[in-house]
Parts: C-alpha cells; structure tokens; sequence
C-alpha cells in the first residue's frame, strides 16, 4: 500500500494527535510510514498541516504537490489553502464549521466559510462534515478529529482497518477518555460508509 495522507487545521484541534494514531496504526500492520508537522505561529489558533507518507514509495516525509491521495481538512479556509497538495482522483473530508482568523476581531472580513465550501465542491471530491453538530452527543468538539479518523477509515480510502485504528486510539487517550473516543470513531466510520462509491466497496 501507498498513501500519502494530509491533514490541516488550526492549533488546538487535535489535528497532530490524528496524524500520530494514522501513521501508528499503518506501521502496525507492517507498512513504511514518515510523518511531518508544519505549525504556524507555534501557538493555538495558528495553522497546522501533517504530512503522512505509507508505503515503499514513502521516501521523504513531505507530500509533493498533486500527489495526496486523501486531505483532511479541520477547517474550509485551510482544506482550500492546502488543496494543491490533492491529487485529482484524491478525497477531501472537510469540517464545514470556520475558525475565524485573528484579523476578524479587527476588521470585518465576512468570513463564514460558505465561499470555501463552495469551490472545494467544484474542485474535488469531498466528505463534508459540521463538527458542530457531530459532536453534541459527546458534549465538546474536541472529539472531532477522532470522527474525522473514523470518516476517513469508512471511506475505504485510508487503508488502515478500523480496529487497527481503534487499537491505536486506545493507546493514545486518556482511559478515561477510551470508551467516548470509540464512540466518536464509529460516529464517523458509519458517515465514511454511507459516501462509499460502488468501485471502492471492495477496498
């Protein structure tokens, strides 16, 4: 298998930690993995981008442009900044809730995202989810990148079994935390099912 797997977001939504479990978990069942952190501003609130790199193929840690065969966007305005980094077969998952940037509190800049979501439609193939309402059954968003794994993994385009996925979750939260991070994965998984083309069923 080969994948080259991006994700962004902004600092402070888990993007890092979703990265992590991805590149642990298809190293666990035996594949080359590299993985690189971009963070903007070292600081929450600034950009963030994971480059995950499975396969033989996998020489570098950075994903050349054109050449992810998944994005997983945390927020519109990012997934459109980094969709140069998308091959044109690839899939986009992409929250459609915005973090608006600092220059909003200081100018009126009218940004809701909905411009965004509009060319990704136009650009790609997408998975478009609202973290918003996703999460209220789990009473925060700070278990939305845990669905977006789960998205990504029902999809049938990330490779990676789910309990491969979920075993690598396990290890990587807080125990308390185990039993809800499942839930939130299989939140995710059944959305990634239910956008499986015919062609993919198989994978």
């Amino acid at each position: 298998m080969n994948k080259d797997i991006m994700i962004c977001g902004i600092g402070g939504q888990g993007t890092v930690l979703a990265s992590k479990i991805i590149a642990a978990a298809a190293m666990d069942e035996g594949h080359r993995a590299h993985s690189a952190e971009t963070i903007g501003m070292a600081q929450r609130g600034g950009s963030v981008t994971s480059h995950i790199r499975i396969g033989e193929d996998a020489f570098s840690p950075l994903i050349p442009f054109g050449c992810a065969s998944m994005l997983l966007a945390f927020e519109p305005g990012e997934a459109v900044r980094n969709l140069p980094y998308l091959d044109k077969n690839g899939m986009a998952i992409v929250n459609t809730l915005p973090t608006k940037p600092v220059t909003e509190s200081l100018h009126e800049t009218g940004y809701n995202g909905t411009e965004m979501i509009a060319y990704l439609e136009n650009k790609c193939s997408c998975i478009f989810a609202d973290s918003k309402e996703l999460c209220k059954p789990f009473g925060s968003t700070r278990f939305f990148n845990i669905i977006m794994l789960g998205i990504a993994a029902g999809s049938g385009r990330l490779g990676i079994k789910k309990e491969t996925l979920l075993k690598e979750i396990e290890q990587n939260v807080p125990a308390r935390f185990a039993d809800i991070n499942r839930e939130a994965f299989l939140t995710g998984f059944k959305i990634g099912q239910a956008h499986i083309k015919p062609a993919n069923q198989g994978e």
